[in-house]
């Protein structure tokens, strides 16, 4: 989708600095990476600013969008000064969403956005051109530059929207101006910046306003009272879930050596068998979101089915590799206390003959909440059935420490203590065995990543 000159100004409210009547192919806000036709918008980071690289970019873009005035005017080249380059980055996304009349799907949620963003994806897909958000670029600066990829040839579009305080998901529905929302549920990610259960789900429920139909999960209690409590909710409400009643349901879950089977089941659409080549429940719950954000827009029984069976983990996502005697599950990405617990269970319901191992590293944005929750890891990794416990990190020191006082009627884990990283990694293939299932999981800035590479290069 081309951009004008005069669109640009007119969704910016910016001036232009030089006489040029040019159109765009895109925009960047990396001088590395800037291709030919592109506009440059100078951003401002808390470590960079993107004004510094400007001459960089306009070697090799055609403009640039700054807010503060350049003391040379480059020849040839596009200048326009905003009082915001972020600001005006955002409104100029705002401007190309609101030039199609196509739906847009915004996942939120504290655990399995990613997942279910790609699932609704593929969904859609089978029915719809459709754009989504690559990665996780969900915040700010991530969505309006996913938007800035939207072609007049798009039918659809799905975008994830992250979180970290109340008011940003609001910002990010202003920009993106969604028509269906899904939450996937309410867990503890955050909570020690927005300080409650209730808080997380208030800043979640920011979502609901302007939408034509919300997806939500009837299984988290939390979640329904929320939105039960919503009266000012004018659209619809389309829920699934797997133990209560609702309008998209999986019935007969079955463990598989591949993934998971059940059968879907949609109201007024039928039922049809899944096999999901994907481990865990909460991935049934993921694919059971995509599925209704599917048939809120028209997507058959049939064609959602072929969907999720042709989906694919993502790297560090729960992703189990079977090599050489053992089985790591690679559960990397990030942590907070609910996806935490969500995949020990799974670990522990694998049902292997092999010892259950939990390298857990420390869970990070929980503040006054850390101590308590990483305790709480500790006391859950001795009454499941774990058989080692390789905790990695000063917080999850402590969860050490509860896993061996926890009272219990089976045998103590084996319990190991590492202060960082390169400690666990220089012993850890000291304490795994033949046979052993093996689950890595923390925070990103843990790096727990650098734990799986070292046990896949080595056995």
């Amino acid at each position: 989708m081309t951009l004008t000159v005069r669109e640009i100004i007119n969704a910016t409210g910016g001036k232009l600095l030089t006489d040029d009547s040019r159109t765009f192919s895109g925009v960047s806000i990396d001088s590395r990476s800037i291709n030919e036709g592109e506009i440059f918008f100078a951003i401002r980071g808390e470590k960079f600013d993107g004004h510094t690289f400007l001459d960089k970019a306009l070697l090799k873009g055609s403009g640039a969008v700054v807010d503060s005035r350049p003391a040379v005017l480059a020849k040839d080249r596009t200048i326009i000064f905003v009082k915001d380059t972020l600001g005006a980055l955002q409104d100029l996304a705002h401007f190309l969403r609101t030039r199609l009349d196509i739906p847009v799907i915004a996942v939120t949620g504290s655990n399995g956005k990613t997942t279910t963003k790609e699932m609704i994806y593929a969904v859609l897909s089978k029915r719809f051109n459709t754009l989504k958000n690559e990665g996780n670029l969900n915040n700010h600066v991530g969505l309006p530059l996913s938007l800035m990829k939207l072609q007049p040839e798009h039918e659809a579009v799905v975008v994830e929207m992250g979180m970290n305080a109340p008011g940003e998901i609001k910002r990010l529905c202003e920009i993106a101006f969604p028509t269906h929302g899904v939450i996937t549920n309410i867990g503890t990610a955050h909570i020690g910046r927005l300080g409650s259960h209730e808080a997380i789900r208030n800043a979640k429920l920011e979502i609901l306003n302007g939408l034509k139909v919300v997806v939500v999960n009837a299984d988290d209690s939390l979640m329904m009272q929320g939105i039960a409590k919503a009266g000012n909710f004018s659209g619809d409400v389309v829920t699934f879930s797997i133990n209560n009643d609702s309008q998209v349901m999986a019935k007969d879950i079955q463990t598989t050596e591949n993934g998971i089977n059940f059968t879907l089941n949609i109201k007024d659409a039928g039922s049809v068998p899944v096999s999901l080549n994907v481990h865990g429940t909460f991935n049934v719950y993921n694919a059971l979101a995509a599925s209704a954000a599917g048939f809120s827009l028209g997507v058959s029984a049939e064609e959602i089915r072929a969907a999720l069976e042709s989906f694919r983990a993502f790297s560090m996502r729960f992703e189990i590799v079977k090599t050489k005697g053992m089985t790591i599950i690679n559960d990397s990405y990030n942590a907070n206390p609910s996806s935490m617990e969500g995949s020990l269970k799974e670990l522990v319901r694998l049902g292997v003959e092999g010892r259950k191992v939990a390298v857990l590293g420390d869970m990070r944005e929980l503040d006054e909440y850390a101590e308590d929750a990483h305790r709480t890891i500790g006391k859950m990794v001795s009454e499941m059935g774990v058989n080692v416990f390789i905790a990695v990190g000063e917080m999850m020191s402590l969860a050490a420490e509860e896993c061996l006082k926890a009272k219990k009627d089976r045998p103590s884990p084996e319990v190991y203590t590492f202060k960082n990283i390169d400690s666990a990694n220089e012993n850890i293939m000291d304490i795994l065995k033949h046979g052993d299932s093996v689950l890595i999981k923390g925070s990103r800035s843990m790096q727990m990543d650098k734990v799986a590479g070292r046990i896949l290069n080595v056995i």
